[in-house]
Parts: structure tokens; C-alpha cells; sequence
């Protein structure tokens, strides 16, 4: 069995957060025989950011965070995430939807079948 791990930096994302959880389920669900794993990269926020994802790490066992102390800066959040990232594939998303999770499983299928070594989604 394959697995996906997600990479997720968040910066006061507190009210999106929800929104893109829910999504990413809908999407995840989608998929047959593959496992995921979530990793949440709280880039020192101040809002309910970590509150938030410390509830969803409670409730859901493929979510993991990590917490910075502050503000590192985006690049920092991925490559934390990167670090502990254990599936065969990796993606990164933004978590306010700017990346849809609708294009998951296409990204999934383009690289597992069809000799990518990585996918965009969006136009090079």
C-alpha cells in the first residue's frame, strides 16, 4: 500500500483550516489502497491556528503538527515537514485552498503511472 504524506505550512490560518480538512477528506476518500498522513506545520501563529490542529491531532490519527515557536517563514514550515515526512510520495498544499485537493488523486495517478517523477497544479 502506497503512502501519501501532505505537507501543510499554516500561518493564522485558523478559519480556513476547517474548511480545508473537510475538503482534503472528501478527496482523500477517493482513493483505494493508499494511506495518508497528514503533516500540519504551525509556522508560529497567533491565533487559534495550534488549538486547532491539536484538537484534529486528537481526533484523527493520520494528523500530525508541528509547532514553530514563532515566525520562521514559509520555507522553513516545508522543509520541517520534508524532515518527517514518511510516505512513498510527497505533496505540498496550501491550507487556503489555493491548492484544490479535488486534483490529489490526478497528481497521484500522473506520477504513479505514468513515469513522472513529480506533477504541478498548475501550468509550467
Amino acid at each position: 500500500m502506497d503512502k501519501i504524506s501532505i505537507i501543510i505550512p499554516c500561518y493564522n490560518e485558523e478559519k480556513s483550516l476547517p474548511l480545508f480538512y473537510e475538503e482534503l477528506n472528501k478527496n482523500m476518500n477517493q482513493f483505494e489502497n493508499v494511506d495518508f498522513e497528514l503533516i500540519f506545520v504551525n509556522d508560529g501563529s497567533t491565533d487559534g491556528t495550534l488549538t486547532y490542529l491539536k484538537n484534529l491531532a486528537n481526533e484523527d490519527l493520520h494528523v500530525n503538527y508541528i509547532s514553530f515557536s514563532r515566525n520562521f517563514g514559509k520555507e522553513s514550515a516545508i522543509f520541517a515537514g520534508l524532515e518527517h515526512a514518511s510516505g512513498d510520495f510527497v505533496t505540498l498544499m496550501d491550507a487556503d485552498l489555493q491548492d484544490p485537493p479535488s486534483l490529489l488523486l490526478e497528481m497521484y495517478e500522473s506520477v504513479k503511472n505514468e513515469d513522472f517523477d513529480a506533477v504541478r497544479n498548475t501550468p509550467c
